[in-house]
């Protein structure tokens, strides 16, 4: 591994990608939405079910995505319960602004692993994937 390759992938972070395994993509799930980078390639597809306040009572994610993309899927995962459509397009939105126009780091909890990424626009596509699926299953 490249020193550059070590300073992106820290141990934190590869840790954060393992976590996703605690978040199966389920039958139990109905509303589904995928999501791919057209920059990596990377594909994220999220099951949510809501309930009956229309927030967000579980989530599973299935990733086909680099660490990054996985870490993105956990902190997303980590966090969504009790999240709503608008709450989860503002966090898409604060991401893109982070991202692209060197904004402040956005709020969702977890964010801050991640940093370390923004300085890799190859890997700005594979970040935002969650937020993208999950709109895609809400619509």
């Amino acid at each position: 591994m490249s020193e550059q390759s070590e300073r992106l992938y820290t141990p934190e972070l590869l840790e954060l990608a393992l976590g996703l395994a605690g978040y199966p993509l389920t039958e139990a799930l109905p509303l589904r939405g995928d999501a791919r980078s057209p920059s990596c390639g990377s594909r994220v597809s999220i099951g949510l079910r809501l309930d009956r306040t229309d927030t967000i009572a579980s989530v599973g994610v299935r990733s086909q995505a680099c660490a990054i993309g996985q870490a993105a899927c956990a902190i997303f995962a980590n966090a969504v319960v009790g999240q709503n459509v608008r709450s989860i397009a503002e966090a898409l939105s604060q991401n893109e602004t982070w991202l692209q126009d060197d904004g402040p780091l956005p709020q969702w909890p977890g964010m801050k692993l991640l940093e370390r990424a923004r300085c890799y626009p190859g890997r700005h596509g594979a970040i935002l994937l969650p937020w993208r699926a999950a709109l895609a299953a809400l619509q």
